[in-house]
């Protein structure tokens, strides 16, 4: 059975040379079922990330082709763009762009009325958030982050699933709260 999996990252920051991945988030679904693996930490290595894509046959990212596949390289020295791995990515930003959908993703998120529960944390509160797990050993600081990790992720087939619904550009929206389809 083939899976379609929805990818992103936390990291110890932005450089991939110099930063690490913490948590590589990902969402399989077929229809059927769905399940989240998220690999943390020392888990984070080439061959648990490979066993978790056995199956897949699309990659979705939201901005992945320029940070989180680029990232990945870098860190564990896998291609996840390279097509011998038998799955193709495929990034929502691009299609969001298409339709007048700008921002990062939690700006996208309140365009589209795409909710989660962890709307005060950010890409920077996140690295905190591992560095707090580290240093203090605060299990709450971990739970929190991938509970935004997790949300990152079931988000962006929330996200693909609304973008498969019209082809047609929103138009921009000053509040985010209210989209409005063009005519």
């Amino acid at each position: 059975m083939t899976f379609e999996a929805y990818l992103d990252i936390e990291t110890t920051g932005l450089a991939p040379g110099g930063d690490r991945i913490t948590v590589i988030g990902i969402y399989l679904c077929n229809g059927a079922e769905s399940r989240l693996v998220q690999l943390v930490g020392d888990d984070v290595t080439v061959e648990r990330l490979m066993e978790t894509l056995r199956g897949v046959h699309t990659v979705y990212t939201y901005n992945g082709r320029r940070f989180d596949l680029p990232f990945i390289n870098a860190c564990l020295g896998i291609n996840l763009e390279d097509k011998c791995h038998g799955w193709h990515h495929h990034d929502l930003m691009y299609d969001c762009w298409d339709r007048n959908l700008k921002g990062g993703f939690k700006a996208v998120e309140a365009q589209l009325c795409i909710t989660r529960e962890t709307t005060d944390i950010t890409g920077w509160d996140a690295v905190r958030l591992w560095w707090r797990y580290k240093r203090h050993r605060d299990q709450d600081a971990l739970n929190t982050l991938l509970k935004y990790n997790g949300e990152d992720v079931m988000n962006l087939k929330v996200l693909r699933e609304k973008l498969q619904m019209t082809k047609r550009k929103f138009r921009r929206n000053p509040d985010w709260r209210n989209p409005r389809w063009n005519r």
